[in-house]
């Protein structure tokens, strides 16, 4: 299973979304977001000019009232895309014109608002410009009000430090604690919090752990075996041990991918 593949995968599940905007959206407003009403929209939709956007993955949630579009956009490249703002800019374009194509507007016909995430998990960190306007030449004052305005929502998993993540019992989180582990006793330690935490009847943890073994995102030859060997010890019944099971057939499927992006070059930006 590829590595685009699964994490489209795991962030077409709404759980993981609302992990990743608990977690990593710090802002006051979250605190107003309805998560349950957390709906996956289509991302795949034509433009005039009849070119398809259908890699993206594309949420709606209530604010209030209203609806928040939340624009997830997950790359995979050993390079830094330097107008990373300029794509973002255009893609959310495309989406406007295909709410306002399908009437998807407020009572009063307004576009909703629309948060655009960059998920970037290339071993360079991400230096590219996050504003729109940090892309154009320096122009006269008067002009300035005629130039978009755009910022997109950088998370950069790799510039996260493990003691930053670790206090987070969210499921991004753990995403990312696995994604920089370097050594197979990283991965445990990250399993046995993740595993422990699962089991709390409160997280419905055999489907959740379900949902992270099909998505093949242990890409670790012997993640598997220790994972099972942690439910072994915190199970409190004999379901744990499936996921176990599944997981070690997901790592079959699954190249690691730190050995792998040593191998592949990056993909051409502009899908």
């Amino acid at each position: 299973m590829d590595h685009d593949h699964s994490y489209k995968l795991l962030f077409s599940h709404p759980e993981m979304v609302a992990d990743l905007i608990r977690g990593f959206v710090r802002e006051e407003w979250v605190q107003h977001l309805d998560f349950t009403s957390l709906e996956k929209v289509s991302g795949s939709y034509v433009a005039d000019d009849l070119r398809e956007r259908e890699d993206d993955v594309i949420w709606r949630l209530r604010w209030g009232s209203d609806w928040l579009y939340v624009y997830l956009l997950i790359e995979f490249q050993s390079t830094v895309d330097r107008y990373m703002a300029a794509r973002v800019l255009a893609y959310l374009g495309l989406l406007y014109q295909d709410l306002v194509r399908r009437g998807q507007l407020s009572s009063e016909g307004q576009l909703p608002p629309v948060l655009p995430i960059v998920l970037y998990n290339g071993n360079r960190r991400w230096d590219a410009p996050v504003e729109i306007a940090d892309l154009v030449v320096p122009i006269p004052k008067g002009l300035a009000a005629y130039c978009p305005r755009l910022k997109y929502l950088l998370l950069d998993e790799g510039s996260y430090a493990d003691s930053e993540l670790e206090p987070l019992r969210n499921l991004a989180a753990a995403l990312f604690r696995l994604e920089n582990s370097r050594t197979p006793r990283d991965v445990e330690r990250v399993v046995a919090a993740l595993v422990g935490w699962l089991e709390a009847p409160e997280q419905t943890s055999l489907r959740r752990a379900h949902r992270l073994a099909e998505a093949g995102v242990l890409a670790w030859p012997d993640a598997g075996s220790r994972i099972r060997r942690h439910q072994r010890l915190a199970r409190g019944s004999e379901h744990v041990g499936g996921t176990g099971h599944r997981v070690d057939t997901a790592m079959g499927e699954a190249r690691p991918r730190k050995r792998a992006a040593a191998r592949t070059p990056g993909r051409a930006p502009g899908r």
